[in-house]
């Protein structure tokens, strides 16, 4: 595929968009990669990385190898995620703390613009169509409203959380961040990151390095032989993770982390009339209309060759 630099700019862009979703608990990268038309260039790039690449490269040189790989693309999508999560995870902890009906109103609208676009690519609905969303909706139903274990430094666990966030990442509707705070992870791949901790931050990438390389071939697979199937577990993914984003909440447990600092670990949707609090009914309207109207750009973007 012949692409020009504004190509590759543009496909950068679209991995800053991914960095920034996935690093907010609650909100995939692996959405906006299918909104803005990559998805499964992404993972059928990904899927073609195996040993007999690497032979390819001894054999017919590091071009040959650097185009089979789709090389370009990858590095032009994968600079944007790494820079954009790196730094928006330090500006997403700040807004989740300070101004979190804010920031989930906006990703709220994100997400529901995102059921439409993923679920009108089914090209034929039935009941296996309709009871595969259905069972999508319910699985990330009930992992968004999972409590947080323990945090966990160990090397072995973060590891295996890296390899498990992963596949959640590029998963629509499933957000690789909140699979951490599940798993306990989360504060310690925050606080490697902001201390430039590196044994630690290799630990995770290694994990996640193994379990992308292992999962896109899954998807890859399931793309190609149960097409319609795979978008509507997909769409179902995505209706499920609304409840994660609904901005008003109710927190029913809390957990003291290391710093003694009292974090939430269990929380309920409620009505905006309900919250206790300033409400800020009409910003978060506003943002959640904001963010509605950033998918249709991004797909828009995505429509374009």
């Amino acid at each position: 595929m012949q692409r020009s630099i504004k190509d590759y700019f543009i496909i950068s862009l679209k991995g800053l968009a991914m960095g920034a979703a996935d690093a907010v608990p609650g909100v995939s990268g692996g959405t906006i990669a299918f909104i803005s038309g990559i998805y499964e260039e992404l993972i059928s790039s990904i899927s073609n990385i195996n040993l007999s690449l690497f032979k390819n490269l001894f054999k017919d040189g590091f071009s040959c190898f650097w185009k089979e790989l789709n090389g370009n693309f990858l590095l032009a999508l994968l600079t944007g995620i790494v820079i954009s999560f790196i730094s928006f995870m330090k500006l997403a902890k700040y807004l989740l703390e300070y101004h979190p009906i804010l920031i989930w109103s906006f990703f709220f609208g994100l997400i529901v613009a995102s059921i439409y676009f993923v679920g009108k690519q089914i090209t034929k609905w039935n009941v296996a169509t309709i009871i595969t969303l259905l069972i999508g909706a319910i699985i990330a139903f009930y992992i968004s409203k999972s409590p947080a274990l323990g945090n966990n430094e160990s090397s072995w666990f973060l590891f295996f959380a890296g390899a498990i966030a992963i596949c959640a990442m590029i998963l629509p509707g499933i957000s690789g961040s909140f699979i951490l705070i599940i798993l306990g992870a989360y504060q310690t791949l925050s606080n490697a990151i902001h201390y430039l901790d590196i044994k630690k931050i290799l630990i995770f990438v290694s994990g996640a390095i193994i379990g992308l390389l292992s999962f896109s071939h899954v998807l890859k697979w399931l793309f190609k032989n149960y097409h319609n199937l795979t978008l509507a577990a997909l769409t179902g993914f995505i209706l499920g993770s609304l409840n994660k984003v609904w901005p008003w909440k109710k927190t029913l447990t809390w957990h003291t982390n290391s710093k003694g600092i009292d974090v939430p670990v269990l929380q309920e949707s409620i009505s905006p009339f309900s919250f206790e609090g300033n409400h800020q009914l009409v910003f978060a309207i506003i943002l959640m209309m904001l963010g509605f109207l950033t998918i249709f750009l991004l797909e828009k973007l995505g429509s374009k060759k």
